[in-house]
């Protein structure tokens, strides 16, 4: 496997990346160490491939989602609201009685 220095590499850049995508790998070299090797990578094929709507036909959605997500949302911002109010409450009990 060939090993060139940074500046080979910057100077050379597409030249070696043409000799990559052909399969010869090559190793780039700061001050004679070995930092990184340059391999050409394989595109996907095939069942690889990820492509939108994928799973159309397979899964279903009900017409009422958004309504059924605005629901469950107010119901947990009304639980909230709930749990404040009662810890409010709690403490300002607690401070009428001396606690605070």
């Amino acid at each position: 496997m060939k090993t060139v220095n940074i500046h080979q590499a910057k100077t050379q850049l597409s030249k070696l990346i043409e000799q990559a995508s052909k399969g010869e790998s090559f190793i780039i070299a700061k001050a004679g160490k070995p930092v990184v090797r340059v391999t050409a990578l394989s595109a996907p094929t095939g069942a690889q491939v990820r492509r939108l709507g994928f799973m159309a036909g397979q899964i279903s959605v009900p017409d009422d989602l958004i309504a059924w997500v605005r629901r469950r949302s107010s119901e947990c911002s009304a639980r909230k609201r709930s749990a404040v109010a009662h810890e409010t409450a709690a403490g300002y009990a607690s401070s009428l009685v001396g606690g605070g």
